[in-house]
């Protein structure tokens, strides 16, 4: 009878583990490192509204391009190679921000880098599927715990290192982390080639998977569909705060800048349990539907809190809110869990990521529009609390275990 335990992390893929952990690190420093320092940016580079707000735009757009065309090149030069230029287009770009003269090549460092992220991003759960296929509950828990580490820390160290190496070398430093990310897949390449070498001395033939299309047919999954309008509507809805909800609490609850500040980053610090547990939950759980109900119904309370009694408790409100993002996790965790090949979760991980981000980048956008006609939070407020809700139908179908190669075998 053969042995289903979980083997141990170490067993011969403890490079491939901290690679995955170093990566994620990674993945959104290219994100959190602008904003914190713009006023030293604009002494050497003068931003106007529009410039910035370019700059804003840009991740998601980014990442939604790189999820785009990410699962078809990994198809074509494998996962690990790919990540590896994922993470010299990360150092890159952030040298090339540091060095910038002018807002063209300070846009353009940011677009290189943020594609990388993005790539890494789509490539991060077909990777843990390939060396953890035992362990995928555990393994995407700890990689979303650290890019929220990592996103954290990168916002909190950018500024004090600007103040005393200047802004260019505060961009700089982190390229470093990206460069420390890339030697476990070099080495992870190497590995691969003399394995590779070894076998045809050997004359023993590579067992391929045979080939599925599975990039151009999960467009007709509807397993994919579920779970890109899950991870759409906690990018929608996780960018609008990121954007607005300072504003919005000052207006609506009177709490102060610092304050709202404060608010928002209490707002952040509530996603770090849910990465920790919900990967976990959704990995053990057969019926996954409640952990998706759950996330809509805390985004559902705290937008009614914010509009019925903004006032009274705006810190619940906030927590409230702030736990809806649980979906984020839980749809990373979905792509391995309902696919059955590695070509299904590239292709699934590389759709879900391409349809949230697109209609992720579209959030602040409606908000702002929204607020601008008018004048106030009333509109804005009911449009994320009906975009929740609508997607409590399709939700409904990840109450029961469904994969994308099933879904494409039908057609």
């Amino acid at each position: 009878m053969s042995d289903s335990r979980p083997l141990p992390l170490w067993a011969g893929r403890t490079v491939a583990l901290v690679g995955i952990l170093l990566v994620a690190l990674n993945l959104r420093t290219a994100v959190a490192v602008i904003s914190p320092i713009v006023s030293e940016i604009d002494v050497d580079i003068h931003l106007d509204s529009v410039e910035l707000g370019v700059l804003g735009a840009v991740p998601p757009i980014a990442f939604a391009l790189s999820a785009l065309f990410g699962a078809l090149i990994a198809k074509r030069v494998g996962l690990e190679r790919l990540l590896v230029l994922a993470l010299l287009a990360m150092i890159g770009g952030q040298l090339l921000r540091s060095v910038s003269a002018n807002y063209a090549v300070l846009l353009i460092g940011s677009l290189i880098a943020l594609v990388g992220a993005g790539t890494g991003n789509v490539l991060l759960p077909p990777i843990v599927k390939r060396y953890f296929p035992d362990r995928i509950g555990l393994i995407t828990s700890l990689y979303v715990t650290l890019l929220s580490i990592g996103t954290a820390v990168t916002a909190a160290l950018t500024a004090p290192i600007a103040d005393s190496v200047g802004w260019r070398m505060s961009l700089a430093v982190w390229s470093i982390m990206a460069l420390v990310a890339l030697v476990p897949w070099v080495t992870v390449l190497l590995r691969h080639r003399r394995e590779r070498a070894a076998a045809l001395l050997d004359h023993a033939p590579e067992i391929e998977e045979p080939p599925v299309d599975a990039i151009g047919r999960i467009w007709h999954s509807k397993t994919a569909w579920t779970i890109a309008v899950v991870f759409a509507l906690s990018s929608f809805h996780a960018y609008s705060a990121f954007a607005w909800l300072p504003q919005l609490l000052i207006d609506l609850t009177g709490v102060t800048p610092v304050q709202a500040g404060a608010l928002l980053g209490l707002y952040s610090v509530i996603g770090l349990p849910a990465a920790l547990i919900i990967p976990l939950l959704t990995a053990r759980l057969r019926n996954v539907g409640w952990v998706i109900q759950s996330g809509i119904a805390f985004f559902v309370l705290g937008y009614l809190g914010l509009l019925f009694a903004p006032t009274a408790v705006p810190w619940l409100w906030v927590v409230l809110i702030g736990a809806g993002p649980l979906l984020f996790p839980a749809a990373l965790t979905l792509i391995n869990l309902r696919s059955r090949t590695h070509e299904g979760s590239v292709a699934l991980s590389g759709f879900v990521q391409t349809i949230g981000y697109t209609l992720g980048a579209l959030g602040p956008l409606l908000v702002a529009l929204l607020h601008g006609l008018t004048g106030g939070w009333t509109g804005a407020l009911i449009l994320l609390i009906v975009t929740a809700l609508a997607v409590t139908i399709p939700a409904s179908r990840l109450a029961k275990p469904t994969y994308v190669e099933d879904d494409m075998a039908r057609l």
